[in-house]
């Protein structure tokens, strides 16, 4: 099967002149962070050592500043500017790829269209969240033809209420807030025409730089002065959550700085704190431990897919039902930091998953 991949790619030029491709630049400098060594870094990046110095030497004419720093004993580091070429990197994969593996996905199977017969794929519309990610990396699509989009949760359950995709993937969590976000999803989903697939429990919490130098303890410190919010966009499950706990705690979102400042992914909330643009967020454990950063835990909660009920029985369904229920899968969500892998696979009632606790 023909697989498509995207990447994110950018240039920087100044008035006129020839673009500077960031790729090989970026490589060498995470390779400089990680060996303080420009030597080791060429080598490991597959650059001579002339070509690696002729390209930091073109990047600092560019900037008119150093990217790198030596001192005794410390080897050779990244200067502030370089760092930050760094995280504006990570920033942009965090934010652009789950858009990007849509859009893959999407063209894969236009290609596979014209170019081959196959049968039907299964459609699946999902929230962007790790354990789904795993899933799609453990699909062999020539065996299992599967169509993505990474969507928002109450988008994805939309799509399945009009029968524009097969698996609609979005998350409930557990405790006080349960009925309140279950009464939402209940306006597209029908107990009669739809059941549950549980894919994993899971960690949302309070995301803070590393060692969490603003002392915040919970969610009625973001309204504290000087400390930099950055949310997840409308729509999202996690931004509907915090709009709960908020209204029903505190404080006000006006009282909070950025509160409309979006980020797409989990991935890309933490990388936005951790390239120091932002104090704390709202995102799994998972995303902040990606990152390194603190994370405190506000609500444990489950993600599903839901189905039609007259989908269970397509022999393509059941494949994905069956390795979801197969130890490997179980391994790879286990090992996501504040991940649960009890019960993925499982089929659950609505009214079972949506009761209170």
């Amino acid at each position: 099967m023909l697989t498509v991949h995207i990447r994110p790619h950018w240039e920087i030029s100044v008035k006129g002149e020839p673009p500077l491709d960031t790729a090989a630049l970026l490589g060498l400098l995470l390779s400089i962070q990680d060996t303080g060594s420009i030597a080791q870094a060429a080598k490991s990046v597959k650059l001579s050592y002339r070509y690696a110095w002729g390209l930091l030497r073109t990047a600092e004419a560019l900037f008119g500043q150093q990217l790198l720093q030596t001192g005794r004993g410390r080897g050779t580091q990244l200067t502030p500017l370089a760092q930050k070429l760094v995280w504006a990197d990570r920033r942009i994969a965090a934010r652009l790829s789950p858009t990007l593996q849509s859009l893959a996905s999407e063209l894969e199977a236009e290609l596979v269209r014209i170019t081959a017969s196959r049968a039907r794929a299964l459609r699946m519309d999902a929230s962007h969240g790790f354990a789904v990610a795993a899933l799609l990396g453990c699909i062999d699509r020539d065996v299992l033809p599967l169509d993505s989009r990474y969507r928002t949760s109450t988008d994805a359950v939309v799509a399945l209420a009009r029968r524009e995709c097969d698996l609609a993937g979005f998350h409930v969590p557990l405790g006080r807030f349960q009925a309140p976000t279950a009464s939402w999803y209940l306006r597209w989903l029908d107990p009669e025409q739809h059941c549950l697939v549980r894919v994993a429990g899971r960690e949302q919490g309070l995301i803070t730089a590393r060692g969490n130098p603003l002392a915040l303890r919970g969610l009625a410190d973001l309204a504290r002065p000087g400390v930099r919010f950055v949310n997840r966009q409308a729509g999202s499950g996690t931004r509907m959550l915090l709009e709960m706990m908020l209204d029903a705690d505190g404080p006000s979102p006006d009282a909070i700085q950025g509160f409309n400042n979006a980020e797409f992914t989990h991935s890309a909330v933490a990388a936005y704190i951790a390239s120091g643009m932002a104090d704390a967020g709202i995102g799994m454990r998972a995303a902040s431990a990606q990152f390194k950063l603190d994370f405190m835990p506000l609500v444990k909660e489950v993600y599903y897919f839901a189905v039609r009920r007259d989908a269970l029985e397509e022999p393509a369904m059941r494949q994905l039902l069956d390795l979801m229920r197969g130890p490997a899968y179980h391994r790879l969500v286990a090992a996501l930091p504040g991940y649960d892998a009890r019960g993925a696979g499982e089929l659950v009632e609505i009214t079972e998953a949506f009761s209170a606790t």
